[in-house]
């Protein structure tokens, strides 16, 4: 296929002399000498062999070039300096079997290297490589339990508010076009456009007053349709339409212009499109904003799953990417089926109640037999009391559901008059059941059931389908148990996997732009805090618990 190894390269493992020295030198090894004694080279060239052309000048080793992309990340290294420590490091020479005067590559190659994964669809092999070596090592299988939480990833941009976004996304094509074709943008401007787009917006100081303000957005919109409408009728030109900054112009523009007649209106309210489908930077337009637990960003999330036996090797079996706006639920599915593809499906997986719904446990358990465990939502119903009643509300629990006959018969006997089987905009299918006024109104319990004042109806309920509501139940009794406690104790660890992850490779800030590049990046990072741990587990050093502080430890030991 045209490859060859970084000369001289060993094919049949370490060169004596390389071993002979490294030994000497480091009697009790470091990361790269005893990830070589446990998992060999790791990569093999052929697993990258559909990224390189069959023809042409022989390349650099993927192999090679794949575990010094993995070192890079377990050390917080640039191009340059991982480029750097293949020449200088003689652990790293044992680890990629080089002799000890091997030169190395020019740093530009790891970057090549990573657009060829992508661009071949090649990123996914990094972890798999680590995770089946890891297998053939006796330190990994499937089943027995694993955990799943997810994180903030900050896009490698800088967070925008409106004005300052449509006046930054022009400015950027503007730049673009002046830049490839200065003749066709010149008498499309004046001097007033330098005026405003010559200097970045963050730097420009936007006039004060709501009307002039608005002034300003609408005077910015009117800019970017002229140029859009420029490039549109530009048939000498095509090409110009496909230049990324244009094709941002174009989306930003939807979304936060319209027309009305030949006047150019600035979005307001509902007439924006939803926050998820939202650009938030021209420069990188897969980076959306997201909140989760009060907190807010700009880019992506990333979900780590890992193994969690107590006497194994913690292990990180699979690593997600999405927007920052994508709810966790939709992420369990997608898991297991991942988890499914590498044959490491756990038994039971442990995750916090983003990733739990009714659905997802009968599909966890019916499709993947695994068992879903993660506190589900809590039954509660909020009802108008008079100051002082301290009852307990009616929750659903108080009702009994007779689905064969599709009626709901209340707590003091009263039977519902309604059954309706509906859809909610999502397309999830749920029944609602009303109870009559009459049947309401006069209930002494009624101040603990229902505040319903109008209509016909009293009480209501929604329901999900039966097998959903059916294992909702049992799941919120469960939950209350101090045996299940215990068992969702273990969860908690996952949190420091994702502390290690954070501090060891910066995993909650992308160096990159888009979220195929952020994805990769991620993936990197999973693949060397496994051969970190791996490195742990040999040693025999154990990971660091929780820290507490001076005053937490004396309250504590009072």
């Amino acid at each position: 296929m045209g490859l060859v190894s970084l000369e001289p390269r060993a094919v049949g493992g370490v060169p004596e002399l390389t071993a002979r020295v490294v030994r000497a030198a480091f009697p009790k090894g470091t990361l790269a000498v005893r990830v070589r004694e446990v998992l060999g080279p790791v990569f093999e060239d052929e697993a990258f062999a559909a990224a390189f052309p069959r023809r042409g000048r022989p390349a650099v080793s993927p192999g090679a070039l794949a575990l010094v992309s993995v070192l890079q990340y377990a050390e917080g290294l640039s191009d340059r300096q991982a480029a750097d420590q293949v020449r200088a490091r003689m652990d790293w020479k044992f680890l990629l079997g080089l002799h000890l005067d091997d030169p190395g590559f020019d740093f530009t190659v790891l970057g090549d290297f990573r657009s060829r994964l992508l661009a071949h669809g090649l990123e996914e092999q990094l972890l798999d490589t680590v995770l089946e070596r890891l297998s053939q090592a006796g330190l990994l299988r499937a089943g027995g339990r694993q955990r799943t939480d997810s994180t903030h990833v900050l896009a490698s941009v800088r967070s925008l508010n409106r004005m300052e976004f449509v006046g930054e996304t022009l400015r950027a094509a503007l730049e673009a076009l002046a830049a490839a074709v200065p003749d066709w943008l010149a008498p499309l401007i004046d001097a007033s456009w330098a005026e405003r787009y010559g200097a970045k917006i963050d730097s420009y100081r936007f006039p004060k007053g709501e009307n002039v303000r608005q002034e300003w957005a609408e005077q910015v919109g009117r800019d970017g349709f002229t140029i859009l409408e420029a490039v549109g009728h530009s048939t000498g030109l095509p090409w110009l339409r496909e230049v990324p900054a244009v094709k941002t112009l174009r989306h930003a523009w939807e979304q936060q212009y319209h027309r009305d007649g030949q006047e150019v209106c600035w979005r307001e309210g509902k007439d924006l499109p939803p926050g998820r489908k939202r650009l938030a930077s021209p420069y990188d337009p897969d980076a959306r904003y997201g909140v989760k637990r009060g907190s807010g960003w700009t880019g992506f999330k990333t979900h780590l799953t890992e193994t969690c036996e107590p006497d194994a090797l913690h292990v990180i079996t699979n690593v997600e990417t999405t927007s920052a706006n994508v709810d966790d639920a939709e992420m369990t599915q997608v898991i297991h089926q991942h988890l499914g593809k590498r044959q490491l499906l756990p038994d039971e997986h442990i995750v916090d109640a983003g990733y739990v719904t009714a659905a997802h446990i009968l599909t966890a358990r019916d499709d993947h037999n695994i068992t879903l465990l993660g506190p589900v939502g809590a039954d509660t119903h909020h009802t108008k009391r008079g100051d002082g009643d301290q009852s307990p509300d009616l929750t659903q629990a108080a009702f009994h559901v007779d689905w064969d006959a599709k009626q709901v018969t209340c707590p003091v006997g009263a039977v519902s008059v309604t059954w309706s089987d509906q859809r909610k905009p999502s397309g999830t299918p749920i029944t609602r059941v009303h109870f009559t006024r009459e049947d309401c109104d006069p209930c002494p319990l009624r101040s603990r059931c229902t505040k319903a004042t109008n209509g016909k109806y009293g009480r209501s309920l929604t329901l999900l389908p039966r097998d959903q509501q059916e294992v909702l139940a049992q799941q919120r009794a469960e939950q209350r148990t101090e045996e299940w406690k215990a068992r969702y104790d273990i969860r908690a660890g996952v949190e420091g996997t994702i502390s290690q992850a954070a501090r060891r490779t910066r995993l909650r800030r992308t160096p990159y732009h888009g979220q195929p590049k952020t994805h990769l990046a991620n993936l990197l990072s999973a693949a060397a805090i496994n051969l970190i741990r791996l490195d742990a587990w040999t040693t025999g050093l154990q990971p660091g618990g929780t820290h507490t502080s001076h005053l937490a430890r004396l309250a504590l030991a009072a």
